[in-house]
């Protein structure tokens, strides 16, 4: 288990990560979310052992990471890491043998994933020669030939199409039912949403809201009303006790509502339409926390 307890960064005089607390359990894939320069990438970096916290701690099933820790750490960064004139098998073998790894254990790992990756044709080509969405993949690889207990992914899904993210879905689902600690971030929350049991949010390296993801969207109030119906009078809908906003798009209607507690009287506006098909109550998505959550913090 991943464990963060009150870590502190200063840059100089620059607060980067303020008293930053949270753990990850083996099998749990755990959201880190943020916009940049919230201090995510420092926060990986420490627990990378690469940069040296200001205080608090660190550790990895009850050791403080150091280089006797790291080679149970797999890091997918968000910004490309490879060696472009290495071939795959080389840069491959090379981040296997940093892990502590042998040449063939890695050799024996590295076909499996090229396989279930379908790019095993690109074994011996160079990644330079590779589609943007192929050089993912074989970063991934890097981040997991040593079957890490502690996986970072930061932004995984970077230059994929929807039939390869799908694909890094099921290897990371797959992890995580292996027992993988797993740290998911992405700026797309749909993704959060799939993946994340619990998460942290960060603003200039705080936490502004933490917790099972569950309960975070149970307790923020607002929902959404999804509607279908003919001769909807939006404006005096918009009117209605309770309802924050109205968006009509090509498919439905969403209503915006304060809480729960005003869906009955939207329901019953609805129900005086024609040819009402659709009326359904859900949660605020994941991204509309968030957009709220970081921006009431910036104009503070």
């Amino acid at each position: 288990m991943l464990k963060i307890e009150n870590v502190t960064k200063y840059y100089g005089n620059f607060l980067a990560v303020d008293d930053l607390t949270f753990e990850v359990k083996p099998g749990e894939i755990f959201g880190l979310l943020g916009v940049n320069g919230a201090g995510k990438t420092t926060t990986f970096r420490m627990i990378n052992g690469l940069l040296d916290k200001t205080k608090g701690s660190i550790t990895l099933d009850g050791k403080p990471i150091d280089y006797t820790v790291t080679d149970q750490i797999g890091f997918l960064t968000e910004e490309r890491s490879l060696l472009t004139k290495l071939t795959v098998k080389e840069q491959v073998i090379y981040y296997g043998i940093l892990k502590g790894m042998d040449e063939k254990t890695i050799l024996e790992r590295l076909d499996y994933w090229l396989e279930r990756f379908h790019v095993l044709e690109y074994k011996e080509r160079k990644i330079k020669e590779l589609s943007k969405g192929n050089q993912q993949k074989v970063q991934f690889i890097t981040a997991i030939i040593n079957e890490p207990k502690l996986l970072i992914l930061d932004e995984p899904f970077s230059g994929l199409d929807p039939i390869n993210v799908q694909m890094f879905m099921d290897v990371i689902r797959d992890l995580k039912a292996k027992g993988t600690s797993i740290i998911f971030s992405s700026h797309r929350m749909e993704h959060v949403e799939m993946f994340c049991e619990k998460l942290v949010v960060l603003v200039h390296g705080k936490s502004v809201l933490s917790g099972e993801l569950k309960q975070i969207k149970k307790e923020y109030r607002k929902k959404n009303i999804h509607v279908i119906a003919e001769d909807v009078d939006v404006e005096a809908l918009k009117k209605v006790e309770g309802v924050l906003d109205v968006t009509v798009n090509e498919t439905e209607m969403i209503v915006k509502i304060k809480s729960d507690e005003n869906a009955s009287d939207v329901f019953n506006f609805i129900k005086k339409c024609k040819e009402v098909s659709k009326f359904v109550v859900e949660d605020a998505t994941l991204n509309e926390i968030f957009l709220e959550k970081v921006g009431v913090t910036y104009e503070n």
